[in-house]
């Protein structure tokens, strides 16, 4: 856009007083004082004006504002453009005086940190033509006042927080060309005025709240180009009024509510290249006329409720690149020329009622990046099907009734990373050429006839990180080239014919999360070799004929959840090492030969009756079993062992007291040169501890700042690497001589010692020493909760699936600390600040300093602990600690890790009447926006979070669930309606009843 100079005649107060207006803004910025960017902007002693002109008015130097960085002049001296973008600015703009700029042209503070409102006095700036706001922190009304520009052209106030509605009056604005708020929180009617906005070519209002109709007047705007208003809340029909914008090509209604039938007369826009009505409530047939829009390259009509058959007019889109109409009721055959100009990269159709073969054009497609077909009843030939597809990366067409055999070309498709055509009728053998197919990330291949044995080439497909051959004909041993499969996540060949023993070579696969061999002929004994899968969360044996004990080093499994060993002919007892699987919840060992006395762990004690009948006889306790009985001459041993126990916990507690003791004395003696000021205690696990101290100082340049990775209340953390190459955590508490961090000290050192969860933080040592005291914890790759979610790029990262067992894993050691320790342990500083995550984004809790043991039978006061914003609101008003408080805490951060950010006041106001009583949200608004919205099962996922969410921030303590509730109901899914279509209020109404 080309901006005309149309200077207002110069005067010296213009002139003049420009310069001092601007730096009088800069010197108001909160970062002004380190922003070297602007150090131009400087005022001039008054000599710098050279005298006058012919008439009368002071005339500029070379130097002031025309020299700043940022600023033009016209030819008379005045600024007539400003540019700011992405100099790193915070501020406001309530000290810009914009009334010393009535000739300026443009306005440029994009991508920068500036916040606040915008002041009415904006609308001095009476000349203004190009206005860009965007990417800021500004938030506020839109103000009536911009609506007084009215030689405004461009106006770009997108990615900020402005709320209300766009004013009535902004049809005023007839100039403009581009108008976009794209995601705020604007919300109220798209205002029918704006058809008077007649040289509009852009509209984008996506992101946003808004409600009610589609306007007809944007019919009017015959010079629109691109029009988007994606992801709101509008509802009705499409106005056929849509028809008349000939020049229309970005069209994007995807996201909201519309229903209805799709307009015939949105077969008139000929300039058409996207078209996007996704995730709607649209019903009825695609038109016919769609077919007039030939220079489609994207269309996109997914998650709405069309029915009936593809229009014959759809065969026609020769440009056609991107072609989507997942979850629909669509029926009848896929258009023969779905690829006629051979540019079409995606298709996806899944879950519709398609039948018959896919058309010839799919198999000669050689541009196909994705194709995703599942679910529905297409048929044919799965070879004849396809060709070679060099740039295929994404296939599936499971749940079809696809037949045939695999060829040898399917290894050719080498740039695939998804493979899933189970549920079909396919048979044959598995080729090895499909070991070809090196960069498969997914094989799926499940649910089919297929016969012979698997390929030991499969283990050439080095990124493979889900195979799964369930229920198929497969038969022979498995090759030991599986084992090469190292970043191995998923493994199920349950119910094959496989035979012979269990490669010992799946030890290597430590990445392993899941491994299913049920219900084939596995043989020989369970090789120990299983023990070292230490990431293994679910482990399916059952239905084989394994033989002989099950291995000692199965209880190094510390994270398996779900353990199924039923029908097969095991014998012995179950080794002492399953005490240490304090992950598992599920076991079946039932229809063996084992017998004697089950490990003193939930999943065994708490297992029902079937799950451990037709053995030998076990004992132990477990309601369905008898006691076991001590024989006589171990009584003896049994009571050395308690007495030793008790001694050993006597010795730690008079050692923990003793190292307070002497701190406390040398804290007092420290100016005194005596040599107890060299004595310390050292402590590290599997370490000499001395060494492992010194070594820790020196790693660390005696705690130089440079290593400090984090600053709490009690200390600072630092980032160590010790000589074996093992990276740690250490945490130096400060040496202020307060009684508090000598507490915060004793209570980790205490209470770490005691637990041991996957979701905690593991201990590996400490030291107390006069010029120091120290913990040294595991690492975590991924430093803190809040850390991740107020950096964009790793929120972008953190999608909803990670998200959901990161809650998960906060619930489960939560009711870990409550349900599982004697006595119980309240954490009372549960934030987004003490979750740490690892490099699987796996959960661990850390910082128990202010942790305290419970005694339900005691009054429990104590002083305020907690971080504001987390702690529950009883906490104002009583010092009474109970496990409630975490309950409550826990709801905070699970809200923030769905959210992105913490829910703030939202959590005072959930359970009073404004929020019942206002208007409908939806939980997709409150859903992190930096992702897409989550799918399908994902969704049923975040429900649930959000739901426990909900019902733990109770403002009543005793209405909040425990915490044991909330692990168990997280494992379950509560709901299958969209998030577009789900109601906040709905949530909040099921915890209340």
């Amino acid at each position: 856009m080309r901006i005309k100079d149309t200077s207002l005649p110069e005067n010296v107060a213009i002139v003049g007083g420009e310069a001092e207006a601007l730096v009088k803004w800069k010197n108001s910025l909160d970062n002004q004082t380190n922003s070297l960017i602007l150090s131009s902007w400087k005022l001039l002693p008054q000599n710098s004006w050279s005298g006058t002109n012919s008439s009368g008015n002071l005339k500029r130097s070379k130097k002031g504002p025309c020299q700043w960085v940022g600023i033009c002049c016209n030819k008379l001296g005045n600024v007539f453009y400003i540019n700011l973008g992405g100099h790193n600015l915070k501020g406001t703009l309530q000290n810009f005086d914009f009334s010393y700029f009535p000739n300026l042209k443009c306005l440029v503070l994009s991508n920068n940190s500036l916040y606040g409102t915008i002041p009415p006095t904006i609308s001095n700036l009476s000349t203004l033509v190009y206005l860009d706001l965007s990417n800021n922190h500004f938030y506020g009304n839109i103000p009536y006042e911009i609506c007084l520009l009215t030689s405004l052209c461009v106006f770009y106030v997108d990615l900020n927080y402005f709320n209300g509605s766009i004013p009535h009056e902004i049809g005023k604005l007839e100039y403009v060309e581009e108008f976009f708020v794209k995601r705020n929180n604007l919300w109220g009617s798209i205002p029918t005025s704006i058809g008077n906005m007649s040289k509009l070519t852009a509209l984008v209002l996506s992101e946003n709240k808004f409600s009610g109709s589609i306007p007809c007047e944007v019919g009017q705007l015959r010079s629109l180009k691109r029009l988007y208003l994606d992801e709101n809340q509008l509802s009705g029909s499409i106005p056929t009024s849509i028809g008349n914008l000939s020049n229309l090509t970005n069209l994007n209604l995807g996201e909201n509510k519309l229903s209805g039938f799709i307009p015939r007369e949105i077969g008139q826009l000929k300039s058409i290249t996207t078209l996007s009505l996704y995730q709607n409530n649209l019903a009825g047939s695609i038109p016919p006329s769609i077919g007039n829009l030939i220079s489609l390259v994207y269309l996109n009509l997914a998650y709405n409720n069309l029915t009936g058959f593809i229009p014959i007019g759809m065969n026609n889109f020769s440009d056609l690149e991107f072609f989507q109409l997942d979850e629909n009721f669509l029926s009848g055959n896929i258009p023969e020329n779905i690829c006629l100009g051979q540019r079409l990269t995606w298709f996806s159709a899944s879950h519709n009622f398609f039948t018959g073969p896919l058309p010839i054009s799919v198999r000669n497609c050689t541009t196909l990046v994705t194709i995703s077909l599942e679910k529905n009843q297409l048929t044919g030939n799965i070879s004849d099907g396809f060709g070679i597809h060099p740039n295929l990366d994404y296939m599936d067409l499971s749940d079809n009734k696809f037949f045939g055999e695999l060829t040898g070309n399917w290894g050719e498709v080498r740039k695939l990373t998804k493979l899933n055509i189970s549920n079909n009728i396919i048979s044959g053998k598995l080729l090895p050429e499909l070991g070809n197919a090196t960069q498969l990330h997914i094989l799926d291949l499940s649910s089919n006839l297929l016969i012979g044995n698997i390929p030991k080439e499969l283990g050439r497909i080095r990124p493979l990180f889900i195979l799964k051959l369930k229920n198929n004909m497969l038969s022979g041993n498995v090759p030991a080239e599986i084992g090469m499969l190292s970043d191995l996540q998923q493994l199920d060949l349950a119910a094959n014919k496989l035979n012979g023993p269990i490669p010992i070579d799946f030890g290597q696969c430590s990445k392993l999360l899941y491994l299913n061999l049920r219900d084939n002929n596995f043989s020989g004994t369970i090789p120990f070799h299983i023990g070292k899968l230490h990431a293994l969360e679910n482990l399916d044996f059952s239905q084989n004929v394994l033989i002989g004990e099950l291995p000692v080093e199965l209880g190094n499994l510390h994270m398996l959840e779900t353990f199924n060993l039923s029908h097969n002919k095991l014998s012995g007892s179950i080794p002492f090492t399953f005490k240490d699987m304090i992950s598992l919840t599920s076991v079946d060992v039932s229809y063996n030969l084992l017998e004697g006395p089950l490990p003193n762990v939930k999943a065994f004690t708490e297992a029902p009756r079937a799950a451990l009948e037709n053995n030998k006889g076990f004992c132990g306790n477990n309601t369905s079993l008898k006691l076991c009985s001590v024989p006589r001459q171990d009584v003896k041993k049994v009571i050395v062992l308690i007495i030793i126990s008790i001694l050993g916990t006597l010795i730690i507690l008079f050692l923990i007291v003793g190292i307070i003791l002497i701190r406390q004395k040398m804290q007092r003696n420290k100016d005194e040169p005596r040599e107890t000021h060299t004595r310390a205690f050292f402590a590290a696990l599997s370490h000499d501890g001395r060494t492992v101290h010194q070594e820790i100082v020196e790693a660390t340049e005696n705690f130089d700042s440079k290593y400090c990775i984090a600053v709490g209340g009690y200390g600072s953390i630092y980032k160590t690497l010790l000589s074996t190459g093992q990276v740690v955590a250490v945490k130096k508490f400060h040496r202020n001589g307060e009684l508090a961090s000598e507490e915060a000290f004793t209570s980790e050192v205490t209470l770490l010692t005691r637990v041991r969860h996957r979701n905690i933080i593991k201990l590996h040592g400490f030291c107390s020493h006069i010029r120091h005291s120290f913990l040294v914890y595991e690492f975590m790759e991924r430093g803190s909760l809040v850390h991740i979610l107020c950096d964009d790029v790793k929120a972008k990262e953190f999608e909803w699936t990670k998200r959901v067992n990161v809650v998960k894993g906060l619930a489960n050691a939560t009711s870990y600390m409550h349900h599982e320790c004697f006595p119980p342990i309240v954490h009372r500083d549960i934030s987004s600040k003490n979750v740490l995550l690892d490099a699987e984004y796996e959960t661990h809790i850390s910082d128990f300093g202010s942790a305290r043991a419970f005694d339900p039978y005691s009054s429990n006061w104590t002083p305020f602990a907690g971080t504001i914003g987390y702690s529950a609101p009883e906490l104002a008003y009583t010092m009474k600690i109970n496990e409630k408080s975490d309950v409550y805490s826990f709801g905070v951060v699970a809200l923030e890790v769905i959210m992105g950010k913490h829910p703030g006041d939202m959590v005072l106001s959930l359970f009073t009447s404004p929020l019942a009583e206002g208007p409908e949200i939806l939980l997709k608004e409150v859903l992190d926006q930096r992702l897409l919205p989550p799918r399908r099962q994902t969704t049923d996922q975040v429900t649930t979070v959000v739901e426990q969410a909900l019902a733990c921030l109770h403002p009543i303590p005793q209405s909040r669930p425990t915490m044991k509730q909330v692990s168990e109901k997280l494992s379950s899914l509560s709901f299958s309606k969209p998030l577009h279509m789900l109601p906040f209020k709905q949530l909040i109404d099921l915890t209340t009843a």
